[in-house]
């Protein structure tokens, strides 16, 4: 009831304010589902309300916690070696600079000192990408020395989600629904694009503002890096299952050590700083030790956090850009 009433105070104070459509949020505690709620409308014109566990946002980068989530299990599965150069698990070169070679160690830390590239990232082209073509195509120079220098890379997380392809020698798509959304009962929840057409009848609209019009689904080419699409529900279901070390119910989709490695600090400038995990960013709050990361679309706009020691998980995303000065998901995170 607290957290209904703090949240009924704000989000609809947010959508009216910033023009934003719709939100949708879900707070787990203690293993279990505590809160979820949909605010405002997936579709304006329509007035179609966000319902919690029907709704489809697209949570951007928060998908990055699932590649990483995979690259771990076949990790502890020994089939992955995250200290190895990963050109040995691909079929082209990442061309050598600064004499070190990049590691998955890299990848997970945003270290691997590539450049950013926001060409081709998305595209209004309503065919599915192809993961091959993209990442043979559109290297990025490396400006650092592997292992230096935090450079936040859409790319490494895309080449990651290849190597898990070829590993498993499943395609990476399906990879992820077998081995993480089927166990996890994520039955709303999907990377392939455009979605298919038994979710796409649930898929909130996108906006840049809720007074203008909604916008065509996004097509990320460097998928699976933000590709998903999933309810708040289900994004529930997975916070759970890494608060509760990998297991959600009977299924176990990481060992609990495999687990707690991947929350644990991996790479920082400084030790008094927050560090990069394997694949999570650590923030500190209010003396808490706090993991989770952010997702930006053009169009949706979302956060995930873990509160490690008090077993508590947030996760918010809006289906607007807003015309807000700040960002609505940090604003009402801080709050």
């Amino acid at each position: 009831a607290d957290v209904e009433a703090f949240l009924d105070g704000i989000l609809p104070l947010q959508l009216a304010r910033d023009d934003v459509a719709g939100a949708t949020v879900s707070v787990v505690k203690d293993g279990k589902l505590l809160f979820a709620k949909g605010y405002g409308y997936a579709d304006v014109e329509n007035k179609k309300p966000v319902v919690a566990d029907k709704t489809l946002f697209r949570p951007g980068s928060i998908s990055k916690l699932f590649i990483w989530t995979a690259v771990m299990q076949l990790v502890e599965q020994g089939k992955l070696d995250l200290n190895k150069d990963i050109n040995a698990y691909l079929d082209f070169k990442i061309p050598d600079a600064f004499g070190t070679p990049i590691t998955l160690t890299h990848i997970l830390t945003h270290t691997p000192g590539f450049e950013e590239q926001i060409k081709d990232l998305f595209t209004s082209n309503q065919e599915s990408p192809n993961l091959e073509n993209y990442v043979k195509t559109h290297i990025p120079r490396r400006i650092f020395p592997a292992g230096t220098v935090p450079a936040y890379s859409n790319y490494g997380t895309a080449i990651a989600g290849y190597i898990v392809q070829r590993v498993s020698k499943q395609d990476v798509n399906e990879y992820l629904k077998e081995h993480i959304f089927d166990p996890l009962e994520m039955n709303s929840s999907t990377f392939v694009q455009p979605l298919p057409e038994e979710l796409a009848e649930n898929m909130s609209k996108g906006y840049l503002l809720a007074s203008g019009e909604p916008q065509s689904f996004e097509i990320v080419n460097a998928f699976p890096a933000g590709s998903l699409s999933s309810t708040a529900t289900d994004m529930a279901k997975f916070m759970i299952a890494h608060l509760n070390n990998g297991q959600y119910g009977d299924a176990q989709i990481l060992k609990p050590e495999t687990a707690k490695l991947m929350h644990s600090r991996l790479f920082a400038l400084d030790d008094g700083a927050n560090a990069m995990a394997h694949g999570f960013y650590e923030e500190s709050r209010n003396g808490k030790r706090i993991i989770g990361h952010g997702g930006d679309t053009i169009q949706f706009h979302s956060d995930s956090h873990l509160v490690l020691d008090s077993d508590v998980g947030f996760f918010v995303s809006y289906n607007s850009a807003g015309r807000g000065q700040a960002s609505s998901r940090t604003m009402l995170w801080e709050a």
